[in-house]
């Protein structure tokens, strides 16, 4: 979809088949909206005394207003003046956009984004435009035999009005809310396709096509014997049990500042790694999961998808600096020769590992990763999986965990989770609970028992990031929904982009 910017003071007189206006609760008109209600002698208020309460989300849509060229004005509430933010002006650019989705239409224009609140910047508010449209524009079809042409989406632009003075930096947000937008729609058409269609080599042939689009991006993707010579006997034995082989994806941003040399005497700064669980589908191997909602386990590769997302999205922006993204992806299947309850495998780090439960696989393809990550000298390394349902216990839907063994790399994705509306909840990892861990016949178990589970999951992973600075987002409870409304969220994404914005 294609955003633009659209300065007038005259918003009476724009061409358009949409034009969203905003209205609060307390029947409040925002100053596009005032404009609107002048120029049509009285029109909007009349509406809003009558009928029109401002409940954020809600729309009402007015035609062939006097004094008004907009084929459609539709009223957007706002919610209560006081509390309207960037999670409000999301939800508002959500609601104007679906109802152009479900209008048929092929663009429309907002004045939303125009709204000012608390220290937003028109590039924040912009950026926000241009995402929320791109969300509620997402349409899948990928797996069905005959996709119905009718249901997808037809709006094709929309345009955001800004002040003149405004128009460069809102410019600078509609290309990164656009860019996010295209990231997200990567990461959720990967989680949302069934297993038999998003395979690892899937995934990898997926990193190769970001490579081919984006001369930024440099991919190589490892075969099996590859992976072997590496001796990434944890990751490669959770993959045995599958006849899907293995791949192991190296991805490579370097942005346009990635060759310049730093000031003299300066250190120079090492490139950000992020590693993605790409398990295309975990049936629990041998410690089988249940059944009921074992379709779900497709999208327990969201870590993975989140990270090509993130590629795709920094790509189109050209963020500044380099990025280093790592996805170990296989299959965790029960067969004769999967991992068994009791065996011991050697990780790539040399460090030896009793295997208590098939299930607690993840962290078994990630250790390996994360051991790979330390010869680019990472400036920091984040991984990203949907490893265990204790997080989803602790943390719900709302909140992805977040673990960290340093202090300021976790502030800095905590306030990137906040700016991007995609949170996060520190978690703890405290040294007494790596007794969990303890085994009799390895270096360690890959899980503690069902005391703080998630915890002890981190506590596993950290055993392989010593040499560099590290945090673990654990997206078990936000990468996907269930019910009637199943689906990949994309998340985290726009926190990861948002991070490496703001270290940009």
């Amino acid at each position: 979809m294609d955003f633009s910017t659209h300065v007038t003071v005259s918003p009476h007189q724009i061409k358009t088949a949409a034009l969203a206006i905003g209205v609060f609760t307390d029947g409040v008109l925002s100053t596009t909206a005032d404009i609107i209600d002048r120029a049509s002698q009285g029109a909007v208020r009349a509406v809003v005394k009558s009928e029109f309460q401002g409940r954020l989300g809600s729309t009402l849509v007015l035609r062939d207003l006097t004094g008004v060229t907009a084929a459609r004005v539709v009223l957007v509430g706002l919610g209560k003046q006081a509390d309207f933010g960037a999670k409000a002006q999301a939800s508002a650019e959500r609601a104007f956009a679906h109802l152009c989705v479900q209008a048929r239409l092929l663009e429309g224009t907002s004045s939303l984004s125009g709204i000012a609140y608390g220290s937003s910047s028109p590039r924040d508010r912009a950026r926000i435009a241009a995402s929320s449209a791109g969300e509620a524009t997402y349409h899948y079809d990928l797996s069905f035999g005959k996709p119905d042409a009718d249901a997808r989406p037809k709006l094709k632009k929309i345009s955001v009005l800004v002040a003149k003075a405004d128009q460069t930096a809102a410019n600078e947000g509609l290309k990164e809310g656009a860019a996010l937008a295209q990231g997200m729609s990567l990461a959720r058409t990967l989680g949302n396709m069934p297993g038999n269609l998003c395979t690892p080599t899937y995934l990898g042939d997926t990193a190769k096509k970001l490579g081919r689009e984006f001369k930024s991006i440099k991919v190589s993707v490892l075969d099996r014997k590859q992976i072997e010579a590496l001796g990434m006997g944890s990751f490669l034995s959770v993959s045995k049990g599958s006849a899907e082989a293995p791949r192991f994806i190296v991805m490579h941003y370097k942005g346009k500042d990635s060759a310049k040399k730093t000031t003299k005497g300066a250190k120079e700064k090492g490139p950000v790694v992020l590693v993605g669980k790409g398990i295309t589908f975990d049936s629990g191997g041998i410690s089988i999961k249940p059944a009921g909602t074992m379709d779900e386990m497709k999208f327990d590769m969201c870590g993975a998808a989140s990270v090509l997302g993130t590629f795709r999205a920094i790509a189109q922006i050209e963020i500044a600096g380099e990025v280093i993204g790592l996805i170990p992806a296989c299959e965790n299947m029960p067969s004769g020769t999967a991992n068994k309850p009791g065996d011991v495998v050697t990780s790539m780090s040399g460090q030896t590992i009793e295997i208590l439960n098939t299930d607690a696989e993840g962290r078994l393809v990630l250790c390996d990763a994360l051991t790979y990550a330390e010869r680019f000298k990472p400036s920091a390394v984040i991984d990203i999986a949907t490893l265990t349902g204790a997080c989803v216990v602790a943390l719900g839907g709302v909140n992805s965990g977040l673990f960290s063994t340093d202090d300021a790399l976790a502030e800095a994705l905590l306030t990137a989770g906040k700016q991007a509306l995609d949170p996060a909840w520190r978690m703890p990892l405290d040294e007494a609970y790596q007794d969990q861990l303890k085994s009799n016949f390895a270096d360690m178990a890959n899980i503690g028992g069902p005391p703080a589970g998630a915890v002890t999951a981190a506590c596993f992973l950290s055993r392989f990031t010593k040499a560099y600075s590290w945090a673990h987002l654990d997206i078990a409870g936000t990468a996907w929904r269930g019910g009637k409304e199943k689906g990949s969220t994309a998340r985290p994404v726009p926190l990861l982009v948002q991070y490496l914005l703001n270290q940009a």
